[in-house]
């Protein structure tokens, strides 16, 4: 193994004792030593990658937006036409957020006390996920399948509702939320820009 591959998979033991510490303990209580002994890495390679648990914490909610995206764009592929893409997109993001319990408790309920660091990182987040919902409706209205409308203030609005799901199931603990929220989500969501929602197996 090369030197360079060496640090990356150094790196990534890191983060993933980072998620499994974060996500039992929350930000505050969670410590830069345990983190270490979990990912059997010594606290000078820690720190070598990650400076303080902030940076750590932060590096930690890219790497889980990355797989979240990733698994987003991955059921959007399946999907032909753009209004199929835009409902798959919704229900992508819900199903995903729904199987990664602990991503979105670290996305959604971790890091609060970090003040406007935090909440510029996490709006950066959701920025991500408004944008990919904002290119396929601006798609569905080239293809004029869709009247025209402000595609940005839609995926934003849509994104709210969902944030405003899942923080509830978060704190709740309710163990199914995708089958109540999709089936009425969705098509409100729809319905709201001139479609019908296309039922699909869940």
């Amino acid at each position: 193994m090369t030197a360079k591959r060496g640090k990356a998979a150094t790196r990534e033991k890191i983060l993933s004792a980072a998620e499994d510490v974060f996500s039992q303990k929350g930000y505050h209580d969670s410590l830069m030593d345990e983190i270490a002994q979990i990912s059997k890495t010594s606290k000078g390679a820690l720190y070598f990658h990650f400076p303080s648990k902030e940076s750590l914490f932060f590096a930690l909610l890219d790497r889980l937006a990355d797989a979240l995206v990733r698994e987003v764009e991955k059921e959007i592929s399946k999907n032909k036409g753009a209004v199929a893409k835009v409902q798959a997109a919704i229900e992508a993001v819900l199903r995903a957020l729904s199987k990664r319990r602990r991503l979105a408790k670290i996305v959604l309920r971790q890091g609060y006390g970090l003040g406007p660091k935090f909440e510029k990182k996490r709006l950066a987040l959701f920025d991500r996920f408004a944008h990919l919902i904002e290119r396929h409706l601006q798609e569905a209205i080239e293809e004029g399948s869709i009247s025209d409308l402000n595609t940005r203030i839609t995926a934003y609005a849509w994104l709210g509702s969902l944030n405003e799901i899942v923080t509830r199931w978060l704190y709740l603990d309710d163990p199914h939320p995708i089958k109540e929220a999709l089936p009425t989500l969705v098509p409100l969501f729809l319905r709201g820009i001139g479609v019908e929602w296309k039922k699909k197996t869940l």
